[in-house]
């Protein structure tokens, strides 16, 4: 029924393009499809279940709820605002009276905008509803339990300001495309300024288990861990300065870390385009003396036939 309708929508609509036609997901949610990175913004086994189980559980925000009446979040790449939306209604269904303070960090103010405008959000509580469209709105929110700002642009750039603010999360959400499309979102020194927007008793998790990503918190003195794969086999990644809490990598993730996979995306001064970090990378990766990850999957495979690589 609720396909049917977005449907009937869209025709109705013709206004909006192919770009913010929503997609059904498992879950009974909807995505978008971004034609400039050429992926959906969700997993299709469920664009809200990936918002809880990806972000909003791994983060503990139930258990912070229960221990803190003040939550700071910072939400990068803020999308359709689903991780922002799990997020209030999982903080305020344990703690009502929680303030919380958000920093939302969006490049195109058209993905949220359509989200509302097409009622994507309506799987969540209204109030939940009509705070997110006065914050894309807006840009701003100041309520007795909610200050958010919306802050539009570059998130490299963005980022720095909030930095400037002295803003310091005790969740972060890294959820940009994949790296290889979005390069610029996880590089070594997009790492490292998260860091320092970062509590110290703060976390940040992200679905990407990318060698390289891990590399880049590693090297950047965090300490990691996995987090349940929602949609796909692989895990997502969680990550804090003192490693408490954290499950274990498995041996396969260990050795992963030690190839040419490992090698991070380097953006020395936060402006780079795509394509030259990809070029700098596959350079660096020519020249690495690390055993290439081909070669380790190969290996890996033979001496663990009961895997799949």
């Amino acid at each position: 029924m609720i396909l049917i309708w977005h449907e009937i929508f869209m025709i109705d609509n013709p206004q909006f393009s192919a770009q913010y036609r929503p997609q059904l997901t498992a879950d009974g949610s909807f995505t978008f499809f971004s034609e400039t990175f050429g992926e959906t913004f969700h997993s299709d086994q469920g664009a809200r279940l990936e918002a809880e189980l990806k972000f909003v559980k791994p983060l503990q925000l139930e258990y912070l709820a229960r221990q803190l009446d003040h939550i700071k979040i910072l939400d990068v790449c803020y999308g359709l605002g689903y991780n922002t939306a799990a997020a209030l209604t999982a903080i305020w269904q344990i703690n009502p009276h929680c303030q919380i303070q958000l920093i939302a960090l969006e490049l195109d103010p058209q993905v949220p905008q359509q989200a509302i405008a097409q009622q994507l959000l309506d799987s969540w509580p209204l109030y939940i509803q009509i705070l997110l469209k006065e914050l894309i709105e807006k840009q701003t929110i100041n309520s007795k339990n909610l200050q958010a700002n919306l802050l539009l642009g570059d998130a490299r750039q963005t980022l720095a300001q909030v930095e400037e603010k002295q803003f310091f999360a005790d969740a972060i959400f890294l959820d940009p495309f994949s790296p290889k499309n979005c390069p610029q979102l996880w590089s070594l020194k997009f790492i490292g300024l998260l860091k320092q927007c970062l509590a110290p008793h703060g976390q940040i998790a992200t679905y990407s288990c990318a060698a390289s990503v891990r590399q880049a918190f590693l090297q950047n003195n965090f300490y990691i861990g996995p987090t349940l794969p929602v949609g796909r086999r692989s895990p997502g990644t969680i990550a804090n300065l003192t490693g408490q809490g954290l499950a274990s990598l498995s041996a396969k993730e260990q050795e992963h870390l030690q190839t040419k996979a490992a090698i991070v995306y380097r953006d020395p001064h936060l402006a780079d385009s795509k394509e030259i970090i990809l070029a700098r990378r596959q350079i660096e990766q020519q020249t690495s003396q690390l055993e290439p990850t081909s070669r380790w999957k190969k290996r890996w495979y033979q001496s663990h036939s009961s895997f799949k690589i």
